[in-house]
């Protein structure tokens, strides 16, 4: 069975998880039934392809195919046509688009293609929640998804819990959650505990992770140390002198290594899929505060393993709890176990791989 998935950019979470599927699908025991080819395109600044090329699995090929993320008519035509030539000599059996802008050409492409195709789609945080569009422009997003699923045809996988809910109110749908390699993520855990509370994120410094809450919180605790790993064009709106920005990492390592010297991880983000690295700092054992939107809301239970905040005053009490360690070991733990019970990536992409099966069976 030949599976190949297709992806706009391999940036920020999305490149962990699929760093992640590569070496899954790229085993020599489920290579030997499912063949799996991800194409990709490199046109974000953060994406390398010598660096995939050097980081994913040799078991699964990689296939670089220019596509941009906003729209853009004439590159896109470029785009599906390319797409099209390249699904026509792979000729696979299922065909994975992930991500909005890839769900939108992959299926235009397969249609293209004159044969019948076993579609499936994953959104990773569906483009009509964005905070930084128009109601028109959500509007809009949000007919592509219904009536291009109800035209082309395929099945939702979706990420997380909330998308899930969503995806089943457009069309046929199923739940396979984001995961994490834990033990991984684990090699790099070791027992700390800073002089100064210190609290941290990770990601691009863009406007969905909202960096002017990030920076208006850490303004509102100045004897709380607060550092951004990462970095993006909106660092300019972190201002706060409590505030240490790494700068960008390539190596997975460090950014773990930073995410460990934390005592508190904090999720400011307008909206999200499912987010891997609160994934990340729950398998670190750090408790997590976070906004109360889709995604975060899959990950954070509320008074277990950290607290969800819709407004800033909400924060003091939270933080109050957490600054003493017993409170956090206790987060912590509880923080790592669900990301044992729901988030191994292992046993999701044994469950994916399972759809793939079914459906290639049928």
């Amino acid at each position: 069975m030949k599976v190949v998935h297709i992806v706009e950019a391999l940036a920020g979470g999305v490149n962990t998880y699929f760093k992640d599927l590569s070496f899954f699908f790229g085993d020599n025991e489920i290579n030997k039934t499912i063949e799996t080819t991800i194409i990709y395109s490199s046109n974000r600044k953060e994406v390398d392809s010598e660096r995939t090329r050097n980081e994913f699995s040799k078991g699964v090929s990689l296939l670089e195919l220019n596509m941009v993320r906003h729209f853009s008519p004439f590159q896109d035509l470029k785009s599906i046509i390319k797409l099209t030539k390249e699904l026509k000599k792979l000729n696979p059996d299922i065909i994975h688009l992930h991500s909005s802008k890839a769900g939108v050409l992959g299926r235009i492409a397969c249609f293209l293609l004159f044969k019948k195709k076993k579609i499936f789609y994953t959104p990773h945080g569906y483009a009509f929640l964005r905070t930084d569009i128009s109601d028109f422009s959500k509007k809009m997003y949000w007919i592509i998804e219904k009536y291009f699923q109800l035209f082309f045809g395929g099945e939702t996988i979706a990420c997380g819990d909330t998308e899930y809910e969503i995806a089943a109110s457009i069309g046929k749908s199923v739940l396979v959650r984001n995961g994490i390699d834990i033990n991984s993520v684990r090699e790099n855990f070791i027992k700390r505990r800073n002089e100064i509370l210190t609290i941290g994120i990770v990601g691009r410094i863009t406007f969905a992770r909202n960096p002017s809450l990030f920076n208006a919180i850490a303004n509102k605790y100045p004897e709380i140390n607060f550092v951004w790993i990462g970095d993006g064009e909106l660092n300019h709106e972190i201002t706060a002198p409590n505030i240490r920005i790494t700068g960008w990492m390539l190596e997975k390592r460090k950014v773990l290594t930073e995410l460990n010297a934390i005592d508190i991880y904090i999720q400011t983000s307008l909206w999200e899929g499912l987010p891997i690295a609160v994934l990340e700092a729950m398998a670190l054992e750090k408790p997590v505060l976070a906004t109360n939107i889709i995604g975060n809301k899959d990950v954070v239970v509320h008074n277990e393993t950290g607290f969800l905040f819709d407004t800033i005053e909400e924060i003091d009490s939270f933080l109050e709890f957490l600054k003493e360690d017993k409170n956090r070991a206790v987060f912590g733990k509880n923080a790592l176990n669900r990301c044992i019970e729901l988030f191994d990536k292992n046993k999701n992409f044994r469950y994916l791989a399972s759809i793939y099966r079914q459906s290639f069976s049928l």
